[in-house]
């Protein structure tokens, strides 16, 4: 699977349900590091979102993680917790937002 596979089935994942999103404001910045790497954003606006690649301006919160890590967390493989804690997942910027996001996709 590509990230581009990935950022798909996250957008299918909303889709299927919107309740999620319906009250979410918040704006995230993917750092993503090693190969297929790259910087990756998702913007969240009161039941609106837009995911995709490049950078976003005044990302309320900012990852940063490998690839591999990236896929690993989003196949709920990797603990995000556990990957935090062991400084596999980096975040800078509002932890709340953080939490946000795990929950939108657990």
């Amino acid at each position: 699977m590509t990230i581009a596979e990935l950022l798909e089935k996250l957008k299918a994942q909303i889709a299927a349900n919107p309740a999620k999103i319906a009250n979410l404001k918040a704006t995230y910045q993917f750092e993503l590091t090693g190969e297929g790497g790259g910087t990756y954003h998702a913007v969240f606006d009161n039941g609106q979102y837009k995911i995709g690649e490049g950078p976003v301006e005044n990302p309320g919160c900012t990852i940063t993680m490998a690839t591999s890590d990236f896929f690993a967390l989003m196949e709920r493989k990797l603990n995000p917790m556990a990957a935090f804690m062991s400084g596999k997942l980096k975040i800078r910027g509002d932890m709340g937002q953080a939490m946000k996001l795990h929950q939108l996709f657990s």
